[in-house]
């Protein structure tokens, strides 16, 4: 098995999954959440895009510290979601393609005001951040059954892919 071909390969079909997903993102439900210590559907989505979008800011740097924040995009609608996903596969496949096993091995560090949250290699934060992705996905997925939206299929059809 070689690993940067089999991580290429997960981060496309997870590409693809959530695209699906956002396709389906309903209008004028942005603040809808579950229970009151949900968070609402847009930030939800909007961090699922965020963290697809990590893979070459980890490539890239050392780690981050939440507590500097930074301009997040201001994304309102299904298109701007889904457009901010196309870039961010565009630019991660781009740095997936480009780099090395040996680029993947040193530590990444996420902190908050300077205290260590966690930190792992390159790689094994490139894989949080897809695993990160793909659980906020599936919390996306039960906002969508509680309003009626058809869910897509994550790794085969879903119960809406299927007629009984």
């Amino acid at each position: 098995m070689e690993l940067l071909s089999e991580l290429r390969k997960e981060y496309d079909h997870e590409y693809q999954t959530t695209k699906k997903f956002l396709e389906k993102y309903p209008e004028g439900k942005n603040s809808y959440k579950p229970h009151e210590k949900s968070t609402e559907m847009l930030p939800l989505t909007q961090h699922i895009v965020e963290v697809f979008g990590w893979p070459a800011f980890i490539i890239q740097t050392d780690g981050v510290d939440f507590a500097e924040g930074g301009e997040r995009p201001k994304l309102e609608t299904k298109d701007d979601l889904v457009k901010a996903l196309d870039e961010a596969y565009a630019t991660n496949k781009e740095a997936l393609e480009k780099v090395t096993v040996a680029e993947l091995e040193p530590n990444w560090v996420l902190k908050m005001n300077g205290q260590v949250l966690a930190s792992w290699t390159k790689y094994e934060a490139i894989r949080h951040a897809l695993n990160q992705a793909t659980h906020h996905r599936a919390q996306l997925g039960v906002y969508y059954r509680l309003n009626d939206i058809a869910v897509p299929g994550s790794y085969g059809p879903s119960a809406d892919d299927q007629s009984f």
